[in-house]
């Protein structure tokens, strides 16, 4: 029977099963790309460029993250507390203390990156210290430690890849069926081509999109429990949880590209009815507050 420690060693093999699809996309995409124009040498342009890709977001995912959430580098001395918490409880976990950042906005929330345990990072923003109580805000840094042993950050890194450059592709690709190319007539392959790369364009960064979804809302149930197993007090991550889902409005530097590294989703939703609801949901990163609640407390509620 599968257990939280044993999630650490299926996020790493189901990270290169991901990489494994990408490059099977990314082999497709030019295939017919080359097909279509007539050119063999763009589906190796499209390898190279893949793997150049992931090995940039896996070297450099962390920095880029950082970058476009606005977050600032600490040191203990700025706050001792934040900073005493975080380091008691990754020794706890077994983990070397990630370096600590604090996004200036109000809206409650926090995140980590990092390629590994010993590159890792954990951000949290002015608004998450003014309202969690210490319990409250050892839960949110446990969850956040969870997701470095459990390895899902990597698997983020690998997801985030697989999304934007099939996007990148599908718009590549329309936009050059668009202004033509060596299309000529009786040549049934180039058409069969043609068509089969409009059905990839618009269907395959969808299906990435779904794939990132399913795994942000399953790892975010395990960082919750494996949170849990460090403090010992479900109480405290159900009660944070509920504070910041209380909290009315989008953060000031949103990002669809980084929304499901944050314990909650950055995106405000609450004050949206009927249809634009149902879409904002279905598409959300993170399973809804009231269900991981729930998981935590059981029977407590």
């Amino acid at each position: 029977m599968a257990t939280i420690y044993s999630h650490k060693d299926n996020n790493i093999r189901n990270t290169w099963v991901l990489m494994l699809t990408f490059f099977i996309v990314v082999i497709a995409f030019g295939f017919v790309i080359s097909a279509y124009f007539g050119n063999p040498s763009l589906l190796y342009i499209a390898v190279f460029i893949s793997i150049l890709m992931n090995v940039g977001s896996y070297w450099f995912s962390d920095k880029v993250v950082i970058k476009m959430t606005g977050a600032k580098l600490v040191e203990r001395t700025h706050y001792p507390d934040l900073w005493n918490s975080l380091e008691n409880l990754s020794i706890t976990a077994g983990l070397p203390m990630p370096k600590l950042y604090i996004v200036e906005d109000n809206a409650p929330n926090a995140f980590a990156t990092g390629r590994n345990p010993e590159h890792a990072a954990v951000a949290v923003t002015t608004g998450l210290l003014k309202i969690l109580n210490k319990t409250e805000l050892e839960g949110v840094l446990a969850h956040e430690l969870s997701h470095i042993g459990n390895r899902d950050m990597l698997i983020a890194t690998v997801v985030v890849v697989l999304v934007g450059f099939v996007a990148i592709l599908s718009d590549i690709f329309l936009r050059s069926a668009y202004f033509g190319g060596n299309n000529k007539e009786g040549n049934k392959l180039q058409v069969v081509a043609l068509i089969a790369g409009i059905v990839l364009a618009i269907f395959a960064p969808l299906i990435a999109r779904l794939i990132h979804f399913a795994i942000s809302r399953k790892r975010e149930f395990l960082a919750d429990a494996s949170g849990v197993l460090l403090t010992r007090y479900p109480e405290g991550l159900a009660t944070a949880l509920q504070k910041i889902s209380a909290y009315v409005g989008p953060m000031q530097r949103p990002s669809h590209a980084t929304a499901h590294l944050f314990i909650s989703d950055p995106f405000d939703t609450e004050d949206k009815k009927g249809f634009f609801a149902f879409i904002d949901k279905a598409f959300s990163t993170h399973p809804p507050v009231k269900e991981r609640v729930s998981a935590l407390l059981g029977n407590k509620q």
